[in-house]
């Protein structure tokens, strides 16, 4: 049998978007209250309150409605002027793609951009930032899905606070899946959204701002205002006495309710236990099977997608076309740089659980198998679960 390209696939494991959770799915069908609905207000409140609570910060948490690349453009937008000079740090298509934005606000604009199979090095980042005193504003991808590594971003905000920078970090698809908060990394802007690890679809934006963000923001005479791309129009639309910019994503906030709960309700460490286990399953398998994981390094592989090396000789949308026509299995692309180059499997929400860790092996064991390329699935398997047996 063989599954149409039109037919809806029976596992998706992918860097995102991901399948939801089935109580999202469920709260996307509650009723769409009026916005101005006290209860709707209320409801709005409560679900700003579980956000902060998820990402442990002591203000309010702030939801922008399109999903996060409307934060991360809008976190340019805001906080560059013209007159900052801006450090972009890049390791993958992601943090090169923020220094286009930031090039848009400031002509000022440095880089550090290292193979998009290794990760930023302090070092570098502090050589930078002492070479070049006048930088203002330091930007950061945390995980870069098209490669699957991550940068140590805590070490970063450090060297960027004690500086006097500014510091905006992309977390879109590392926050809910691993150990990261923007207080831990001193963010001043830090963007996630739910459409990752958190379970949800594409649709909203979840941002913690600090103190110093938002005053630096407000000075800025040329941060939107009355725009999609305005930070500042939401900054107390959290309280339920307060009016909303524009209509709010209704829906959204309602499936963005129930997978806070979720990740509230099962724990932070346990989730993030869940995606760690899984790609170290996955990663071990992968090895087995004689192939190579894109990360230079497992110490920068990161828990919540593992990007594998298309071997030589395979053409990697022929391989993923396998997967999915032979097991119904869909991975994603690589990116820009990486397209054509690797493979991406995701462990984010409902995925990150280590029997899909089996079925990515096998479907993309098979997938080149029929393309050539022997690969041992046995052994990948085996591999796998010895990491998953060994957990417990």
């Amino acid at each position: 049998m063989r599954y149409a390209d039109a037919a809806d696939p029976v596992i998706t494991l992918t860097a995102g978007p991901v399948n939801a959770y089935p109580d999202v799915l469920r709260s996307l069908g509650r009723t769409v209250l009026y916005d101005y609905d006290p209860a709707f207000q209320l409801h709005y409140e409560r679900v700003v309150e579980k956000a902060s609570k998820a990402l442990r910060i002591s203000g309010k948490a702030l939801i922008l409605h399109g999903e996060p690349v409307l934060g991360l453009e809008a976190a340019a937008a805001s906080i560059i002027t013209p007159e900052d000079t801006v450090l972009n740090l890049a390791s993958g298509v992601y943090g090169k793609g923020f220094g286009y934005w930031a090039k848009r606000y400031s002509p000022r604009l440095l880089e550090i951009e290292v193979s998009y199979n290794e990760a930023i090095e302090p070092a570098a980042d502090a050589a930078m930032l002492k070479q070049y005193p006048e930088i203002s504003i330091v930007s950061v991808c945390h995980h870069d899905t098209p490669s699957g590594t991550l940068n140590p971003i805590n070490e970063i905000g450090k060297l960027v606070r004690a500086h006097g920078a500014y510091l905006i970090v992309d977390a879109v698809s590392s926050f809910g899946g691993m150990n990261t908060h923007p207080d831990d990394c001193m963010a001043d802007i830090y963007v996630t959204g739910p459409n990752k690890c958190l379970g949800a679809p594409p649709a909203l934006t979840l941002m913690a701002v600090s103190d110093r963000g938002w005053a630096r923001m407000k000075a800025n005479p040329a941060a939107p205002r009355a725009s999609m791309l305005s930070i500042l129009d939401w900054e107390n639309a959290w309280s339920h006495k307060e009016a909303f910019p524009f209509t709010p994503s209704v829906a959204e906030i309602n499936g963005l309710d129930a997978a806070l709960d979720l990740y509230l309700g099962e724990g932070p460490e346990s989730v993030w236990a869940r995606h760690a286990l899984t790609a170290r399953a996955t990663r071990a398998g992968v090895k087995a099977m004689g192939l190579e994981i894109w990360a230079a390094s497992e110490n920068i592989a990161s828990p919540t997608a593992t990007a594998v090396r298309t071997p030589a000789g395979i053409d990697e949308a022929a391989l993923r076309r396998e997967a999915r026509a032979r097991y119904g299995v869909v991975f994603s692309a690589g990116r820009g740089e990486t397209l054509g180059k690797l493979t991406r499997i995701g462990h984010m929400g409902p995925t990150a659980q280590p029997i899909y860790a089996i079925a990515a092996l096998v479907a993309l064991g098979g997938a080149l198998n029929a393309l050539g390329h022997k690969a041992d699935i046995g052994k990948g398997i085996a591999a796998a679960n010895d990491v998953i047996a060994s957990d417990h």
